[in-house]
C-alpha cells in the first residue's frame, strides 16, 4: 500500500481515536494485514504489533489533550491500570505462540459478538430502566439517579489480555462498560484513551523485543521485532494531527447518534476483515 495512502488511513485512526476511543486498533489492524500482505499468515502478527505502537502514540497524545475534569473520572483507578497492563502483557505473549490463523478469526469472532451484544442487551444504546414506586403508582424512568460508576479493577486483566492479544487496544470493551456504568458517549470514549494506553504500552514492549519474521525480507517489509514502522510512520503521520483539531473543538454529536455510530465503525471492521480473511 502507498504511503501516501497510509497517511490518509491515519486521518481516520486520528478521528477514531476522539470520537471512539479507538487509539486507531480497529482501523490499524485490517490497514496493516492488507498493507503487508506479502507476509502470509505472519501479517496478522505484525499487523497486531504495528497497532500497539499507533495506539500507545495516538492514545497518549489524545489522553495529554483530554480536559483534566474528565479524566478525573478515573481517579482511583490504579488497581484497574495496572491489572490492564498484567493482562496485556499476557496476552502479548499469547499473541506470539498463537497461530496467526486463529488470531485473525478471534479478532472477527470477537468484534462480531461484541455487535450482537451492543444491540440486543440494554444499557449500550437504550438507557436502563428502573422502577420508583409513589403514591402507589408504578412510574418508569430512563435513567438511574445514582450517577456514572467505575470499572471494577476485577476487569482490567481479562480486557487487557484479549485487547493485546486482538491488537484492538480494548477500547471495544471499556467503552461499552462505561456506558453501562453510567457515562455519556463522549465522556467513555475520551477515557478509553488513558485504559487503551495501559495495555498498549506492555503489548508494544513486547513486540519490540520479538525477532523479525523471516518472510519480511523476501516481502521487501522493514520490522523493527514485529513492528512495521514505515505503515506506523504514517498511520501516525495522519493521526496526530486530527486528535489535536478534534480534542481543541469536538464536534457536537447527539448521545444516541454517538452510539450508533460505535457500532456502525464496528461492522465495517468487521466486513473487512472478512474480506481479508
Amino acid at each position: 500500500m502507498d504511503f501516501v495512502m497510509l497517511v490518509g488511513v491515519g486521518l481516520l485512526t486520528g478521528v477514531t481515536t476522539v470520537l471512539f476511543g479507538f487509539g486507531g486498533g480497529f482501523v490499524a489492524v485490517p490497514v496493516v494485514v492488507w498493507a503487508d500482505a506479502a507476509l502470509g499468515a505472519d501479517a496478522m502478527r505484525v499487523a497486531t504489533a504495528t497497532s500497539a505502537l499507533v495506539m500507545v502514540v495516538n492514545a497518549g497524545f489524545a489522553t495529554v489533550v483530554t480536559p483534566r475534569r474528565v479524566l478525573l473520572s478515573l481517579r482511583g483507578s490504579g488497581r484497574l491500570l495496572l491489572l490492564l497492563a498484567a493482562g496485556a502483557s499476557v496476552g502479548a505473549l499469547a499473541t506470539r505462540l498463537a497461530s496467526a490463523g486463529l488470531a485473525h478469526w478471534a479478532f472477527i469472532a470477537y468484534v462480531a459478538f461484541t455487535i450482537a451484544d451492543l444491540l440486543l442487551r440494554p444499557g449500550f444504546l437504550r438507557p436502563r430502566t428502573r422502577t420508583w414506586n409513589r403514591t402507589r403508582t408504578r412510574t418508569r424512568i430512563e435513567t438511574p439517579s445514582d450517577g456514572p460508576r467505575p470499572l471494577p479493577p476485577f476487569l482490567g486483566a481479562p480486557i487487557g489480555a484479549v485487547a493485546a492479544f486482538l491488537g484492538v487496544g480494548g477500547s471495544v470493551m471499556t467503552v461499552p462498560a462505561m456506558r453501562r456504568a453510567g457515562h455519556t458517549m463522549q465522556v467513555a470514549t475520551a477515557l478509553a484513551n488513558p485504559l487503551t494506553l495501559a495495555i498498549a504500552l506492555p503489548a508494544t514492549a513486547m513486540s519490540l523485543g520479538v525477532a523479525a519474521v523471516p518472510a519480511a525480507a523476501d516481502a521487501q517489509v522493514h520490522l523493527v521485532g514485529l513492528i512495521d514502522l514505515r505503515a506506523a510512520s504514517a498511520l501516525l503521520l495522519g493521526a496526530l494531527p486530527v486528535i489535536a483539531a478534534l480534542r481543541r473543538r469536538p464536534p457536537r454529536i447527539p448521545d444516541r447518534t454517538h452510539a450508533w455510530a460505535y457500532v456502525g465503525l464496528l461492522g465495517v471492521v468487521t466486513v473487512a476483515m472478512l474480506l481479508l480473511a
